[in-house]
């Protein structure tokens, strides 16, 4: 078993980045993007668990079909190769067990996750028809990282942090005891390079295999920052999953990877990066 320690991600970060500017929905520019690759990481998504709902055909069309596209082109370019980015948050449902491993049915309470299920579907089939090797990482909720969010649809703990330094209100659907798992950026980045690797096609869970419920997190984040929060706490919403923390054993086996960073850990570190971006450092 091979476990890989932070300098392969630091070797694959230090590469050129070259941008290619498309659509994913109607395919411009990926024939520029796919030309030389060797392997495809396929992290678009047009919506939220929160949005796909309003509007499930537009989720079909865009992600969906979007997709197909993507990998009969990847077969044009002779690309072998793809790393897909599921949810490990939302295929299952309202899990029957905990943690929940990889054989667990699938059962999407939204559109998002009904259609991330449906990719993966596709990929299978393309691996078994047509050689393809899909790498499936159904990863939990990730966080950290500079990336500046600019919405309030998806990402809890950038979006209670950016509103708890700005004293504005945090919504929270239902009492504050929905119990998700939490990845860190740095630990998602060591499980997606460990993909490279990957024997054949395969599903894996990607998550820290522990819950924590929306009022830990929060507990934490004031913590961490030294601010109280202020909280209102609404109806829950009928498509969120009440529980669900994944079970990591079959990645750490085949892959060789474990998540390292805790919650705290890694709200204490985004919490230092955010400080010293919102300093100009």
């Amino acid at each position: 078993m091979r476990v890989y320690e932070r300098e392969p991600v630091a070797q694959y970060r230090a590469g050129a980045v070259v941008p290619v500017t498309g659509n994913f929905v109607d395919g411009s520019g990926l024939d520029a993007a796919l030309a030389g690759a060797d392997v495809v990481y396929h992290l678009i998504s047009t919506t939220v668990p929160g949005t796909s709902n309003i509007d499930p055909v537009g989720d079909v069309q865009s992600n969906l079909v979007g997709t197909i596209r993507l990998v009969q082109k990847m077969k044009k370019h002779q690309v072998k190769r793809i790393v897909y980015l599921s949810s490990g948050g939302t295929v299952y449902g309202d899990p029957s067990r905990l943690p929940v491993s990889e054989d667990h049915p699938l059962d999407p309470l939204c559109s998002y996750g009904i259609v991330k299920v449906a990719v993966e579907k596709y990929l299978n089939m393309y691996s078994v028809l047509e050689g393809l090797t899909a790498t499936v990482l159904r990863v939990s909720n990730p966080y950290g990282g500079m990336a500046r969010r600019t919405n309030d649809l998806q990402g809890v703990i950038p979006i209670f942090l950016r509103k708890m330094v700005a004293g504005k209100s945090i919504e929270i659907w239902g009492d504050g005891s929905t119990v998700r798992d939490y990845i860190y950026i740095d630990d998602l980045i060591d499980a997606m390079v460990c993909a490279l690797e990957a024997q054949g096609s395969a599903v894996y869970n990607i998550g820290s295999g522990v819950g924590h419920s929306l009022n830990e997190v929060l507990a934490i984040l004031s913590e961490v920052t030294g601010i109280e929060p202020r909280v209102g706490y609404s109806v829950p919403r009928g498509f969120d999953v009440t529980r669900i923390v994944l079970d990591v054993s079959r990645a750490r086996e085949a892959l060789g990877w474990q998540p390292r960073t805790t919650l705290y850990e890694g709200c204490n570190r985004y919490w230092g990066m955010l400080r010293m971006q919102m300093a100009g450092a």
